[in-house]
């Protein structure tokens, strides 16, 4: 809605400024080359349009075109509603905000939980495959982030219009498989999970950690890895029904963190079942000349056409790598769902290995190669330091869901709000969900960052307990409103009593939800909606405390100031789901 006042008034000034410079011989500006800002205070207006590369075009000082614009668009028989303000070499305008509040309000009734979806994927089918877990161990929180950013861009995706199919690969074959796998044969003397009580994919993991520790005390450890795997390919019976246990039992774990998490997929995939159809393709491509086999069996490709060396893509024994797999497991996807785009949600670590991959596809001439997409994200640390996998030191998912989860409850305790919520211990766990999936998101997916679990749970500042407490507090407010419905149901609703600040500014901030949904779909960017939650967030706080709404001085403002509170539940209710924090009704 207001790109649309933007886009209007840009091609007014353009008509405009057009005319002035027909009138001096020269040829005037094109609608989209109008530069629209926003001013720096809300008394100077809504839009600032700087016309200083207009000033050698018209011979003109920028003030005195400025000037002179306002004259001749303000004498126009027809233009948009607003007011026009001169500020020295800006043309600015004021927007007409009830105009855009009724509209709004009448948008928002008729679309309700739509507000905010775009159109701009409408059509395209995108495949996003993210998680991808191992099945040599639990999830840790550089997979939380993983999971969260998967999730929300698919959810944003969709709400831009496109058809969007979220797929898991599950990495359940390999030498790192076969480690966890040789220390529980070596070590584990026929313990379960059942009979020790250990989640499956912690029990898994534990072994790997386990391997770590006896690859220190024995050199050859690495090599008996090795050798199991070459079993394995070779189908040795013992060795599958090892590895079908072992992975039922990490699979069984994964998918409980999953439900935890609110984490689903439309399709799995997995490694073991497409790492044969990968080994056919490269050697299929070394028949045709694309790949190269080096003197000792083992098969490269060579990558100085984009500057890079060479890449192994068989090893000389005939085992796969990661990058085997991945190549088949990218076609056996066309085939399974022909996609517009497939996007990568794996972390910046694998920056090469996916400029190879979509490289290599690109020569065994898949036309849809191109359509690969890597959304690279950064590290994700503690404040103590990075984790380390098979040493132990990773901070496990589920405990630290269980972490937020207690301090969530703790604080929830601590206010005295123990009786106000329905289900302490549910509540808690949306709390700390909306915590970890918020903080995970507010920064720039390529940034590294740092996870500070204290920190993201606290109810005040840039968190998600602070945005579900916001939209709590509204929905006690409304329920109020319920109970007094009745004495104002004569009394329209009138916009133009919102003329405060804060009320303009949270106009323009709900009208401009679309915008924001359509720039962080076009980015892949779930943090343009965690900056503009809180921004808006933050201007209804300070607004609510400032301004009585209930007992605003008359009917027509507490009409008018429940509606506005109203369209703001409608947008948080939205905007959360996009990024996956529980909306709570009471908090």
């Amino acid at each position: 809605m207001l790109e649309k006042v933007r886009e209007d008034w840009k091609a007014v000034i353009a008509a405009q400024i057009g005319d002035m410079a027909r009138e001096a011989g020269a040829t005037g500006p094109k609608p989209a080359d109008i530069i629209v800002q926003e001013p720096p205070r809300p008394d100077m207006g809504d839009l600032a349009f700087p016309l200083f590369a207009y000033a050698k075009l018209l011979r003109s000082a920028p003030p005195h075109i400025a000037a002179l614009l306002k004259e001749k668009i303000e004498a126009l028989p027809t233009r948009p509603a607003g007011e026009l303000l001169v500020s020295g070499p800006y043309l600015n305008v004021k927007i007409d905000i009830p105009t855009i509040a009724a509209e709004l309000s009448s948008m928002i009734a008729r679309e309700g939980t739509s507000y905010g979806k775009g159109s701009a994927f409408d059509g395209k089918r995108v495949m996003v495959e993210f998680s991808c877990p191992n099945t040599n161990k639990p999830l840790h929180l550089g997979h939380l982030r993983n999971d969260s950013l998967g999730e929300s861009v698919s959810r944003i995706l969709k709400a831009n219009g496109a058809d969007v199919r979220k797929v898991n690969l599950i990495n359940n074959r390999g030498v790192h498989i076969c480690k966890s796998m040789l220390a529980y044969q070596k070590f584990g003397s026929g313990e379960t999970p059942e009979s020790t009580g250990i989640k499956g994919d912690k029990f898994v993991g534990n072994y790997y950690v386990r391997f770590a520790q006896w690859e220190k005390e024995d050199p050859s450890a690495l090599e008996q890895a090795q050798e199991m795997l070459r079993a394995w390919e070779a189908g040795e019976p013992e060795t599958l029904a090892l590895w079908e246990r072992m992975n039922a039992w990490t699979l069984d774990g994964l998918a409980q963190t999953y439900r935890k998490t609110g984490i689903d997929f439309d399709a799995y995939y997995y490694e073991s079942n497409t790492y044969k159809l990968g080994k056919d393709i490269i050697l299929a491509g070394l028949e045709k000349g694309v790949f190269q086999r080096d003197s000792d069996g083992s098969v490269w490709m060579d990558l100085s056409d984009i500057k890079l060396d060479r890449k192994v893509l068989l090893r000389s024994d005939g085992t796969s790598l990661y990058m085997t797999q991945d190549i088949g497991t990218a076609v056996q996807r066309h085939e399974d769902w022909p996609f517009d785009s497939l996007i990568y949600v794996v972390a910046s670590e694998q920056q090469y290995h996916f400029r190879v991959l979509f490289h290599v596809l690109e020569k065994l001439g898949y036309s849809w190669a191109p359509t690969l997409y890597h959304l690279s994200y950064g590290m994700v640390n503690l404040p103590e330091g990075k984790m380390k996998s098979r040493e132990g030191t990773v901070v496990d998912a589920d405990d630290l869901i269980d972490n937020l989860t207690a301090l969530a409850k703790e604080e929830i305790i601590s206010k005295g709000r123990e009786n106000d919520v329905d289900d302490i211990n549910a509540t808690a766990a949306s709390i700390a969900l909306g915590a970890l999936n918020y903080y995970l998101l507010q920064v720039t997916p390529s940034k590294d960052m740092i996870f500070n679990p204290k920190d993201s749970i606290s109810f005040n500042g840039n968190t998600g307990p602070y945005l579900q407490y916001m939209g709590a507090r509204i929905s006690s407010m409304m329920r109020k409103w319920e109970d007094m419905r009745e004495d104002f149901k004569d009394v329209p609703f009138d916009p133009s009593v919102l003329i405060l600040d804060d009320e303009r500014e949270l106009v323009r901030s709900l009208a401009a939800y679309p915008e924001v949904v359509g720039k962080a779909g076009e980015g892949k960017d779930p943090s343009v909606l965690t900056a503009y939650l809180y921004d808006l967030s933050r201007t209804f706080s300070r607004w609510y405390h400032d301004n009585p709404v209930l007992k605003a001085d008359s009917k027509s403002l507490v009409c008018a100031r429940v509606e506005l509170s109203s369209m703001v539940l409608y947008v948080l209710k939205n905007a959360f789901y996009l990024i996956g924090v529980p909306f709570l009704e009471k908090m």
